[in-house]
């Protein structure tokens, strides 16, 4: 039997099951457990009808409370394209497709509306009318399609590129058209493919017949020629010829362009005889360098992209058709560079300062060392404790590895805080020089230079673990998930909660959770993009007021392994 999957949001994780105890099971194994054991779920859910109540309107989606504890989404585009209006407290019918990767309920608005008989099937057939059906399996050369009968899907006929896309349909509703249809042998097989291509066609003529010449519109760059780039404008495609691409010279679109670049442009000329629309890309801005001695000041600090990398420096684009040249000797204060590839690359984003403007001549020289301060200097900002950083292992002692997160700032990872499935009584045994790892900021100290890093703290624990390796008067680092007067609940992993005490005259700002339990999957994203960016989107300052969702420090102030209760204090 399998155990419950800690991600389950419909259940509440039980932290002395196998699952949360496994400490070498990965966050991976655990999201894969998760989603096949709401397969079945999730493909019945798409059989029958819900009632959505909008409780949410974005710029991009709208979330629907359909009776679980996870809310489900539809995108905001399906209300937009037919018109319909909508407000909060608005209901709908709606029905289950899946789940998107942050663990909402991806629903469909389409009515479930499946024939019951074959006289039904054969009415469909004649009039060659769309379907709605439910991807149920996966089988030899397609998919099994429930419309109201068992049918067959070819997978040529299927709409996905490969077996996986194929895998992706079971359980998700869609819409096809019967193209076979044998009531003697029950055999029906179904065209999801036609459907798909007609209303693609359908959207192309109509975005057409939208779009109006000397309108800015954003697209996407799809190929390229010699004598342009085709961008794609929202379904359909535009020619972006290479006289419209700069106000400087372009010899090739692939000098300055490539494939997957979001562009804005302007819209030069439409012609939906032809099916034909001409981009611009130059139209919409002044000659660059008409403007350059106002903007760019010698002294000044700006940021740009590295372009090119010659033997004698680095070319960096300021600005679209704006280069400056960072020379060899500009680019580092602390050692000898001998070739500029030893310090930047391609396509870096880097901070430089203009050493001179001569805009005639249509060059700016740029340095790089300038824009270089005492790395220490900002490194509250950048390595706050319990963020997560990353970089190459420069050296292995007895007592622990010492890790480059930032050029001039290294980190030092102890013997004790490397691994956390066993006890290691060499960091080689386990890491070597040059390898890169992530780890987190245990302790700061700009005084001193002093990184103090673990990487055995990014490997989730279960409740035991974690009151095992703490002691009370430990600072530690979690996340407030309901704060209710002078009380607050804090989870300190996955698995692990605590409360704290909060004093009388702290300012406090409710937050009121839809949820009676913490949606893990939601908190590992945080604290993934926390890890990543060095801070939380749910974070705060000690000089901001408890509230939930806040990343906080903590000191423990009771741990009671009998009764498994930890008890916090603000930091």
């Amino acid at each position: 039997m399998s155990n419950p999957s800690m991600l389950d949001q419909d259940r509440p994780a039980d932290p002395k099951s196998p699952t949360t105890n496994e400490p070498d099971e990965s966050f991976g194994d655990i999201l894969s457990e998760y989603e096949q054991s709401h397969t079945h779920r999730i493909r019945e859910e798409g059989k029958r009808g819900l009632e959505g109540t909008v409780v949410a309107i974005t710029g991009e989606s709208v979330f629907l409370d359909i009776g679980y504890k996870t809310e489900g989404i539809i995108p905001l585009a399906e209300f937009q394209a037919t018109g319909d209006s909508l407000k909060t407290g608005d209901k709908m019918p709606v029905s289950i497709k899946g789940r998107d990767p942050e663990g909402y309920y991806e629903l469909s608005r389409l009515k479930v509306e499946r024939p019951k008989d074959w006289s039904a099937l054969e009415k469909v057939f004649a009039d060659k009318t769309a379907i709605a059906g439910v991807v149920s399996a996966v089988v030899k050369g397609g998919v099994s399609v429930d419309v109201g009968v068992r049918a067959f899907m070819p997978a040529s006929r299927s709409g996905a590129r490969d077996a996986a896309e194929m895998e992706k349909l079971v359980g998700q509703e869609i819409r096809c058209r019967i193209i076979k249809l044998d009531v003697a042998d029950e055999d029906v097989v179904v065209d999801r493919r036609a459907v798909l291509e007609e209303e693609e066609r359908a959207s192309k003529d109509k975005r057409y017949t939208e779009v109006k010449e000397g309108e800015t519109v954003q697209g996407t760059v799809r190929s390229l020629t010699d004598y342009g780039a085709f961008v794609d404008i929202g379904g359909v495609d535009a020619l972006l010829h290479v006289a419209d691409i700069s106000w400087g010279r372009v010899n090739k679109p692939a000098d300055v362009l490539k494939v997957g670049d979001k562009v804005e442009a302007r819209i030069l000329k439409v012609d939906p005889a032809k099916k034909r629309i001409s981009l611009g890309l130059k139209q919409l801005q002044p000659h660059p360098w008409d403007l350059v001695a106002d903007r760019y000041k010698v002294g000044e600090r700006v940021k740009g992209s590295v372009t090119r990398v010659t033997d004698f420096g680095a070319f960096v684009e300021l600005e679209k058709g704006i280069e400056g040249l960072v020379h060899l000797s500009e680019m580092s204060w602390s050692k000898k560079v001998r070739k500029p590839s030893d310090v930047v690359n391609p396509g870096d984003s880097v901070d430089v300062v203009v050493l001179g403007v001569h805009a005639a001549d249509r060059r700016i020289s740029l340095g790089l060392k300038q824009a270089l301060g005492d790395p220490w200097a900002d490194a509250a900002q950048k390595f706050p404790v319990g963020s997560v950083v990353e970089g190459p292992v420069t050296s292995i002692q007895k007592f622990g590895a010492f890790v480059q997160v930032a050029e001039g700032v290294e980190g030092m990872v102890h013997v004790g805080d490397v691994s956390a499935e066993k006890r290691i009584n060499h960091p080689q045994d386990v890491l070597h020089t040059g390898q890169v790892v992530k780890a987190q900021v245990l302790e700061l100290d700009i005084e001193k230079r002093r990184l103090r890093l673990g990487m055995r703290q990014l490997i989730p624990t279960s409740l035991d673990e974690y009151i095992a390796e703490h002691k009370e008067g430990d600072v530690v680092t979690g996340r407030m998930t309901d704060v209710s007067g002078s009380r607050a609940k804090v989870e300190l992993g996955e698995g692990v909660h605590a409360t704290c005490r909060l004093s009388a005259d702290a300012p406090q700002e409710e937050e009121k959770s839809s949820q009676e339990s913490v949606d893990l999957s939601s908190l590992t994203s945080m604290l993934q993009a926390r890890w990543k960016g060095g801070q939380g989107g749910g974070g705060g300052s000690k000089g901001e007021g408890p509230r939930s969702g806040q990343i906080r420090s903590f000191r423990i102030g009771k741990l009671d392994p009998a009764t498994k209760k930890i008890e916090l204090e603000l930091v």
